[in-house]
């Protein structure tokens, strides 16, 4: 199976509408060219104008024919000329990253995943040669960690071998019941005598930390209400 991050950033005052679109048009478009819907989300914090959104596919090449349909489709190409009628919906080009799980992700689940509650996507980048002494971490400690200290874990990717930073990026999404409760979980976690053993061998093994400076990025999700993992 391929998975595809797609990011879009939404052009001012022009989220309803681009919303709208996939809520009426896309979704239902996408089911119909073979395009697997995983999640929908919007950043927790309201300035950050970027739909994110998960798919998935049988096989990479699956998705360059399903594609290939879905943009020819007439009915998509209405919906599209018609949701820009009065300007474009995104600012810019999105962004958009082939995935594959690891061999330590839980497999991705649909339906009411977060409880209520709220998704992170993070984003950590390693130094050259590192990634699979981070995998090996999060394999052997920090999965198990997260959910003794009340995160959930939701989904660990890779990316495909033709990706941007491939061989030095390892991105994952938690789930959590708030932001305040996802902030009391990682204190706890970063204090837990088993987190700094593993921190510590790990980064001696390694001879360094295994990330690079400002190499872990968070983003706080809220599921869209179309989004088929809430």
């Amino acid at each position: 199976m391929v998975y595809e991050l797609r990011i879009y950033p939404i052009a001012p005052g022009k989220t309803e509408d681009l919303l709208n679109r996939f809520r009426n048009h896309t979704l239902a478009l996408f089911k119909k060219h073979g395009i697997e819907s995983v999640g929908y989300w919007l950043p927790l914090d309201k300035t950050d104008a970027r739909l994110h959104f998960l798919l998935r596919y049988p096989s990479r090449e699956a998705r360059e024919a399903a594609w290939k349909e879905f943009l020819a489709d007439p009915e998509w190409q209405a919906a599209a000329k018609a949701s820009e009628a009065n300007g474009p919906l995104l600012s810019r080009s999105p962004e958009n990253y082939f995935l594959q799980i690891t061999d330590y992700s839980p497999a991705i689940r649909k339906g009411d995943v977060s409880k209520g509650g709220i998704f992170e996507l993070r984003t950590y980048t390693t130094p050259p040669g590192l990634l699979p002494n981070l995998d090996a971490r999060f394999r052997d400690h920090t999965v198990a960690l997260f959910t003794k200290h009340g995160m959930n874990n939701y989904g660990y990717f890779h990316r495909t071998s033709d990706q941007p930073a491939a061989d030095v990026t390892l991105q994952y999404l938690l789930t959590h019941k708030s932001k305040e409760a996802a902030s009391a979980s990682f204190g706890e976690f970063g204090k837990d005598p088993e987190w700094v053993a593993a921190r510590q061998a790990s980064e001696k093994a390694a001879g360094g930390s295994l990330t690079i400076k400002d190499g872990v990025k968070s983003t706080y999700l809220v599921p869209t209400d179309f989004s088929p993992t809430r």
